[in-house]
């Protein structure tokens, strides 16, 4: 049975804590976190405190906050023989105290009261001792079937990754939303469309899926395009996107 405590209260807190929960040969022994409302949602199923001077002993401490407060939070656990971890993707492993340290980083976007099937997230884990990664391996093992050794660097460049296929894809998705609500139109409309590039990509490169007139190199249709558009931020977004598209099928052009 591994022990863990988790610390932090956040969306991906909540969401591991529930994980592990249903775990087998897996005791969230303790939640640790300064926001006492939301860690009194921990508290049916594990041990709270708000004391990070008074963190149980565990096989694994798996700190779930902020990128900038990891360090600090680290630094509660120097006197601990568990495995430390943070979670982030964009963090390196130096930046945890403690020496016996990893990366516990799943590959997905979490949100509150939104759940997710974990068996199929990709975990990325790494450590600096031999026994410690093959210890984060079982612990990942134990809620998902996706699990891959990721050093630090390679795991920066995915989290990098990560931010233009979710992040910025999603903020283009509110663009389109503002632009249908602007003509009393339904964002629904576009989610058939939205659903048939997800599921294509799937089978093909996502460069070989490239549709649309930047592909085709159709002026007119995108300088209608232009015409329509009444923000600068949108206009300098569609000029950017359809030239750096253009660029990337010139050969075929």
């Amino acid at each position: 049975m591994l022990k863990i405590v988790i610390l932090g209260t956040g969306s991906l807190a909540k969401h591991l804590s529930n994980a592990f929960e249903k775990a087998k040969d897996v005791d969230v022994a303790q939640v640790v976190g300064r926001n006492k409302k939301e860690l009194q949602k921990f508290s049916e199923y594990s041990t709270i405190s708000n004391d990070f001077n008074a963190i149980d002993d565990a096989d694994v401490y798996i700190i779930a906050v902020k990128d900038d407060a990891i360090n600090k939070v680290s630094g509660y656990l120097l006197n601990k023989t568990g495995i430390v971890v943070h979670t982030s993707g964009a963090i390196g492993l130096k930046a945890i105290q403690p020496t016996n340290r990893g990366v516990f980083y799943p590959l997905q976007t979490f949100t509150k009261g939104k759940s997710v099937d974990f068996s199929t997230i990709p975990f990325c884990v790494e450590a600096e001792e031999k026994e410690s990664l093959e210890t984060l391996k079982t612990l990942a093992a134990s809620i998902s079937e996706n699990v891959h050794l990721i050093d630090s660097e390679q795991r920066k460049k995915l989290h990098l990754a990560a931010v233009f296929v979710n992040n910025f894809t999603n903020y283009l998705y509110s663009v389109g939303e503002e632009l249908c609500v602007e003509e009393g139109l339904s964002f629904d409309l576009l989610k058939p469309l939205i659903m048939e590039t997800a599921n294509k990509i799937q089978t093909m490169s996502p460069k070989k899926a490239q549709t649309g007139p930047a592909r085709r190199n159709d002026i007119k249709s995108m300088e209608s395009h232009l015409e329509l558009l009444n923000k600068n931020e949108h206009i300098t977004l569609y000029k950017l996107l359809s030239q750096a598209i253009k660029q990337a099928h010139e050969e075929e052009l």
